[in-house]
């Protein structure tokens, strides 16, 4: 276990070796996504302005769903969890086919390929960041007061960073080898967009009895959509969550390990595929 570990800390400092790389390629990835249209990269950013206004336009005034018992407008609650899935959803369906999309740099024997789902993840980021700009915006605009606890934001960033990357080293070396994986992961995130929950409440479900609510808070996603929630509305600190952030970093852990050595196990037959 821990020669495991080592390699996996050696990995991971190859990786910050090449951050000039991984950042230039990000760039460019970000640019090269809009450079057919007129607009270009200025898309990247009215797509969550536009997600924002349509889910407040659709669920506050439209199906006028209310407050949470806390008070909170239920288009706000939302929006703290949609920032973080959002990323999470594009980061990880991205980077599963960043292998795939990058096959000619696979192909060069010196070029480090562990760096592309995190160009992938990258770009994402990008947007996210603008993204979370935008909800600040949006709950100050609805006079709600937020507070010192916000800062939380930058470590559940982290963490959801973190988790897609470990999943994504999976993800994408296996999609060399069966191509369909691509289309599953995305049928899956649909199914996860339900069950972390996102757009419903695990207090607000009658038929889920409470002793059963840690079922649901198993999936890591619900600790990092809880945590915004908690960063932009509760004022919870993570820490005072200890039993649940050391499952999510055991977890980390654990699939960071499976990721490595999965990626690195079949590396070398990745170009004679492709």
């Amino acid at each position: 276990m821990f020669l495991k570990v080592k390699k996996c800390f050696q990995w991971f400092a190859d990786i910050y070796a090449n951050r000039r790389l991984i950042v230039n390629l990000a760039n460019k990835d970000f640019k090269m996504r809009y450079a057919a249209s007129y607009l270009g990269a200025i898309w990247a950013f009215v797509q969550p302005i536009v997600t924002v206004a349509i889910y407040i336009f659709v669920f506050q005034f439209g199906l006028r769903a209310g407050n949470t018992a806390e008070g909170v407008p239920y288009s706000l609650w939302l929006v703290a969890g949609m920032v973080p899935w959002l990323f999470f959803f594009e980061a990880l369906t991205n980077a599963t086919n960043s292998l795939l999309e990058y096959s000619y740099l696979v192909k060069k024997v010196v070029f480090k390929i562990s760096v592309l789902p995190i160009v992938k993840i990258l770009t994402a980021l990008y947007v996210h960041v603008f993204f979370i700009g935008v909800a600040i915006v949006v709950y100050l605009l609805f006079g709600y007061t937020l507070t010192i606890s916000l800062v939380q934001v930058i470590y559940y960033t982290f963490a959801a960073t973190a988790l897609v990357l470990c999943i994504s080293y999976i993800t994408s070396a296996l999609v060399i080898f069966f191509r369909d994986l691509g289309q599953i992961v995305n049928i899956i995130l649909q199914f996860m967009m339900w069950l972390t929950p996102i757009l419903w409440r695990l207090e607000d479900v009658d038929i889920i009895p409470d002793s059963l609510h840690w079922i649901f808070k198993l999936n890591p996603i619900h600790y990092i959509t809880s945590g915004y929630r908690d960063a932009f509305i509760y004022g919870t600190w993570f820490y005072e969550k200890p039993l649940w952030t050391l499952y999510f970093w055991c977890f980390i852990l654990v699939t960071g390990i499976m990721g490595i050595f999965t990626f690195k196990k079949l590396e070398k037959h990745f170009a004679d595929v492709l």
